[in-house]
């Protein structure tokens, strides 16, 4: 079987390409709307991009045309942060992705207690075990897009006192922090196997 994408719309693209590229880390993004209202929702089209400096990049697509709340909050304030949804989260990540009015406090409809980041203008989900303070380092305008790309500067991360780091490293043990990822439509997948390879030596 084979495509051409051009040849498909624009659901059938979004269907595809969701249920290749997968499993996907989600970013569940917190901000504050300019009412000081607090938003959270999440998005799949997440990825790190850099740790010099320490970037994020979140993909954001408008709904029926106009910027959804998370981006229009991010271009007032150039903030924001990623809470890293877990396992025992997914209920209430779930609930914060409805299509909620603008003066909808999602933090609340889910029964999450919040907190306010320290490095950065946004609250954050005060009972995440893994949290990135973002400022905004560029916003990316996707041509013929209905996405924008949004690239943040981590400034601070939070880890729950439960998340090791491995000895002697940097690294936040996965197998205890638990993270969420999406697949394609309803499913979600957690983190299962992780078989650990040697990368060949240098020749």
């Amino acid at each position: 079987m084979i495509w051409n994408t051009a040849a498909l719309t624009g659901r059938e693209r979004y269907q595809l390409l969701t249920s290749l590229v997968v499993p996907r880390p989600i970013a569940w993004v917190s901000t504050w709307s300019g009412e000081g209202r607090r938003n959270l929702a999440p998005f799949s089209y997440f990825a790190a991009i850099s740790a010099t400096p320490f970037l994020v990049s979140v993909s954001i697509g408008s709904r029926r045309g106009e910027d959804k709340d998370t981006l229009r909050n991010i271009r007032r304030t150039g903030a924001f942060c990623v809470n890293v949804a877990t396992e025992g989260q997914l209920a209430e990540m779930n609930e914060t992705a409805g299509e909620y009015a603008s003066d909808v406090d999602e933090f609340e409809r889910a029964g999450l207690p919040s907190a306010d980041a320290e490095s950065v203008d946004a609250p954050y989900v005060a009972n995440c075990p893994a949290v990135m303070e973002c400022r905004v380092f560029k916003i990316v305008e996707l041509e013929g897009s209905t996405n924008t790309l949004v690239i943040g500067e981590v400034l601070r991360v939070h880890l729950a006192d439960d998340v090791r780091i491995v000895p002697d490293t940097m690294f936040a043990d996965s197998a205890a922090l638990r993270p969420l990822a999406r697949l394609w439509g309803d499913f979600y997948s957690t983190i299962g196997d992780t078989p650990a390879l040697k990368r060949p030596p240098a020749i």
